[in-house]
């Protein structure tokens, strides 16, 4: 068997010789949700009922200035194999561009998490968004994992498998390598990804071996869709809009020691509305919609304190390492104005229904910052992030440094006691970009990044210690400093262009590393 490994190219022998001499390998749980926004959960200032994930910040460590990718392909990518997304293939999503960075699925100078941890010995399980790939080869029954339950696109109905758009995309969902057709009549899927994840780890505990679980939830991502019961919960709750919802979200941001109370809050989206010159009839619409969608984050906490109860109840709470984070930030996808989305207008929230709940309620949900998902301004890329595993990580710590998805891999590694191999398959791998932060969440200091890097259609950014360049596609670079203002509310580019110009030539270098291209020539 050894010789096997060696012949094509996996872990070296030396990965596994510390191995025999440790305890036992944590097991080791990462959530991620669709489209949350940096304030949806309670933890981070939300009003909306988040029991399970309030209980982990409680008794774990919450990360200050966590960041994702900016949008669903590039943030998955980058979280399963530790690089930048277009290192890993995807640096947008799952077209083919004509680029290698570009092409749509995970290369194969990668490796996810799930192939490196199996290697080591661990069970393997994802439930819920794949998204890094439509072919076989990027399928995560082909990357690593035992057990796969898998929505291949971006989205879907959250009762059922039909396409979502006119155009030709279908909705795909995968147990292993088969096919899955979802009807009305299926679980809601927010339960069905749970169910999933649990039945998999009763069958994989069996085995003795630690297990690796990617819980990769698909809410809160439109349609908004939910359970009437916990519609029901929120209904009428956000009549007072979205002005009041963001104060009041950013004093509990501020009073939870996440948000510097110097910092002020970023204006409101110029596309919203005042809320107080709208009809009772227009407050009751967008107040439904919030409804919705604070029931999607509701249903989804549920589902993981239902996974926490099954790891508690096969005994392995204590040794059980969690992450909770986000893709990106809220959406201001307005799918009712897309001609090449499905369009239907039933009752709000049920199957018969296709909408999403717009910039307004996006701008509220990244509260204190600006702009969306698919930006690199703070409102895109900002994640919460909660870190738990009892005995190791001190119970309501907080950590200011700034980390971003490249260090969830090397974490990991970290964690389980293995190295990460140069060669996979007889391919040559990429170099993990991050770096662990098992010292960080254990109240020791982490290697701090040199330097932060975005790119996505066009929208770049750079994260330089506390000095922060931005630019939406198309325009002109921006520049903070987060130190003093991180809801980018000052831009400083007239005050400090020797600063900007340093942090642009930082950025140029980086793109011509991991092969990003003119977004306004490639699409």
């Amino acid at each position: 068997m050894l010789e096997k490994i060696l012949s094509v190219g996996l872990l070296l022998t030396s990965t596994f010789q510390p191995l025999l001499a440790q305890k036992k390998q944590p097991n080791i749980v990462v959530i991620l949700a669709d489209d949350l926004g940096f304030s949806d959960i309670g933890a981070f200032g939300s009003e909306i009922k988040t029991p399970n994930l309030d209980k982990l910040a409680q008794n774990g460590l919450i990360i200050k200035q966590f960041y994702n990718a900016g949008r669903c392909c590039p943030s998955r990518a980058s979280l399963l194999t530790g690089l930048y997304s277009h290192q890993a293939g995807i640096g947008d999503m799952v077209q083919d561009k004509g680029f290698p960075a570009y092409q749509g699925y995970l290369n194969e100078n990668c490796i996810t998490i799930g192939q490196a941890l199996k290697q080591a010995g661990y069970s393997t399980i994802v439930s819920g968004k794949w998204h890094v790939g439509l072919v076989p080869s990027a399928w995560a029954v082909n990357r690593g994992f035992d057990e796969s339950f898998t929505l291949q696109n971006n989205g879907s109905s959250y009762y059922n498998s039909q396409p979502l758009y006119n155009d030709g995309r279908t909705v795909t969902f995968l147990e292993g390598n088969k096919e899955i057709i979802r009807n009305d009549t299926s679980k809601y899927l927010t339960q069905a990804i749970t169910d999933f994840a649990i039945n998999a780890l009763d069958k994989q505990h069996k085995n003795k071996k630690p297990f690796f679980l990617y819980l990769a939830y698909n809410a809160p991502h439109w349609p908004i869709q939910a359970l009437p019961e916990d519609i029901a919960k929120y209904k009428g709750k956000y009549l007072k809009g979205w002005d009041e919802l963001r104060a009041t979200r950013l004093k509990k941001l501020q009073a939870l020691g996440i948000i510097d109370k110097n910092w002020e809050l970023s204006n409101r989206f110029e596309n919203v509305p005042d809320w107080h010159k709208l009809s009772d009839e227009e407050k009751e619409k967008w107040d439904t919609r919030m409804a919705i969608y604070a029931a999607m984050i509701d249903r989804m906490d549920a589902g993981i304190g239902e996974v926490l109860q099954k790891i508690k109840a096969l005994g392995e709470e204590n040794n059980t390492i969690i992450f909770f984070l986000s893709d990106n930030g809220g959406s201001a996808d307005d799918v009712k104005n897309w001609n090449y989305v499905t369009q239907k207008n039933g009752k709000a929230g049920s199957v018969t229904s296709i909408d999403s709940y717009e910039s307004p309620w996006g701008n509220a949900s990244n509260t204190p910052f600006k702009l969306f998902k698919k930006n690199t301004h703070e409102g895109g890329i900002a994640s919460p992030f909660i870190a738990y595993f009892p005995n190791h990580i001190k119970a309501g710590s907080k950590s200011n440094r700034p980390s971003h998805l490249i260090d969830i891999f090397p974490t990991v590694l970290d964690y389980a006691g293995v190295q990460y191999p140069s060669t996979f398959n007889g391919k040559k791998l990429t170099p993990l970009e991050g770096f662990s932060l098992k010292n960080e969440l254990e109240g020791k200091q982490s290697k701090p990044h040199e330097a932060l890097f975005w790119e996505h259609e066009g929208s770049r950014a750079i994260r330089k210690g506390n000095w922060k360049a931005v630019a939406e596609n198309n325009q002109a670079w921006e520049l903070y400093n987060l130190a003093e203002d991180r809801t980018e509310t000052k831009n400083l580019a007239e005050n400090h262009p020797k600063i900007l110009q340093e942090l642009i030539t930082a950025h140029e270098a980086w793109s011509k590393k991991v092969g990003v291209q003119d977004w306004n020539k490639i699409k």
